[in-house]
């Protein structure tokens, strides 16, 4: 039998870790890092029905096990007088654990605007299945930018698979950046069935640039869209293809040299 001091005691020891317990949840989610928007862009082109709006900007996740979801940027024009002029909401795909989000977009405006800024709403957390290092990027490759006559920029370039899985869909962004890497512009396209050892080839034109504008960079990713992340995790669950996959044709050597350049440094 248990003397009544020690049940007392034990009570309010299961007090303290049921406390404990039920607030590790929202603990938890205050030390989580909300997105930071690292860089945006933005031009004003006049058009047949009044004026274009494009910007392009990256979200930055630094947390390494959540993904950051249901992200909505709110994109505001307004004219010299501080009126609004244009106002789009953006659903934004999901920010990858550890990684980083570039998007772009555009809008119309009847008036022009002189100050367009970008802002967003907070991201709903949700815990990534794979550690960080698991969700390899897609590789893009063969990338030509070139400058059209009309002032706009056509790019051109292949899209790789890392994983087993195939891709059913990809979003390809392209930043360009000017000599010192400031961000200038961007544009996005899609690319459909992309299998491991197929990349198919994605091709966009990226136009509303100011004409004086120098393009001295391009830089392109791909990734899984979506306002979750679920795509993006299936891949990595579904495990990367093995970087090395020829069986080597030489002869394996004889005497294992590296164990015996250990023993006689070991001498």
């Amino acid at each position: 039998m248990i003397p009544c001091s020690r049940t007392v005691s034990l009570l309010a020891l299961g007090a303290i870790c049921l406390a404990g317990c039920s607030s590790e949840g929202p603990s938890q989610q205050q030390q989580l890092k909300p997105l930071t928007l690292k860089e945006q862009a933005s031009n004003v082109v006049k058009s047949a029905d009044g004026y274009a709006v494009n910007w392009a900007g990256v979200l930055s996740n630094a947390n390494p096990w959540h993904f950051g979801e249901h992200v909505v940027a709110t994109v505001i024009g307004r004219d010299a007088g501080g009126r609004e002029v244009v106002r789009m909401d953006q659903p934004l795909d999901a920010v990858p654990p550890g990684g980083s989000l570039p998007f772009t977009g555009q809008a119309s405006a009847t008036e022009k605007p002189v100050k367009v800024t970008i802002d967003y709403r907070p991201a709903q957390w949700r815990p990534a299945a794979r550690i960080a290092s698991a969700f390899r990027p897609f590789p893009v490759s063969r990338v030509q930018t070139l400058r059209q006559k009309d002032g706009s920029y056509l790019i051109t370039g292949y899209v790789g698979n890392p994983y087993q899985l195939p891709a059913s869909s990809l979003v390809v962004n392209v930043l360009l950046r000017d000599k010192a890497g400031k961000l200038l512009g961007g544009g996005s396209t899609f690319v459909d069935d992309v299998k491991a050892g197929s990349p198919p080839r994605f091709i966009l034109t990226v136009a509303g640039l100011p004409k004086q504008t120098a393009v001295a960079k391009t830089d392109v990713s791909a990734r899984t869209w979506g306002s979750t992340g679920r795509p993006f995790e299936d891949l990595a669950l579904g495990g990367a293809v093995p970087l090395h996959t020829i069986k080597p044709t030489s002869e394996p050597f004889q005497v294992d040299r590296g164990s015996q350049a250990l023993t006689g440094r070991a001498q």
